[in-house]
């Protein structure tokens, strides 16, 4: 297990109280994909199977709006994604597009049961602290609602270059 890798994901709100040693057990089995510029990682309205803890390179998130794809956010090496995949069962809500080349480890439901049955109280931790970055995101998305109904004019979204290729992705 890289050192790099536990300091990395210590540092990110879903998993900075989480002790070293419950980290190296979650990581163990979890692969690294490797995501060229330009291929996505998955697609809004893919089935949702995992997420994605970004190592190297940057992403875009996207929607799809009208026959536009449209950015919501942009993210970066330490940030993650598709963390929604590991509390409900529905398709994937956005699309994750690789800006340049992309490594990222994949967390699956099945990597956080594993810890469950290893350290309930460190799987508990985790299940707060994701709870606790969506619930963050939808303030911060009720608050734009809020906004746009009340009239107020809001940042135009901009557009998403088309993908390169469809040489499909991780999902």
């Amino acid at each position: 297990m890289q050192p790099n890798r536990i300091e990395l994901m210590q540092q990110m709100p879903i998993f900075g109280a989480i002790r070293e040693d419950a980290l190296a057990f979650l990581l163990a089995p979890a692969p690294v994909v490797q995501i060229a510029a330009g291929d996505c990682f998955f697609r809004e309205g893919d089935p949702a199977q995992s997420m994605f803890v970004l190592e190297a390179g940057r992403v875009t998130v996207s929607k799809s709006w009208q026959g536009h794809d449209l950015v919501l956010r942009r993210l970066g090496r330490g940030d993650c994604f598709g963390e929604m995949a590991l509390l409900d069962l529905f398709p994937r809500s956005a699309s994750v597009r690789a800006d340049e080349d992309c490594s990222a480890v994949v967390l699956s439901p099945d990597n956080l049961y594993r810890l469950f049955e290893h350290d309930a109280e460190q799987f508990a931790l985790i299940q707060m602290n994701i709870g606790r970055e969506i619930s963050r995101r939808l303030r911060v998305t009720d608050d734009l609602l809020f906004r746009a109904r009340m009239g107020e004019a809001l940042p135009t979204l901009e557009r998403a270059p088309p993908p390169v290729g469809d040489a499909g992705g991780f999902r």
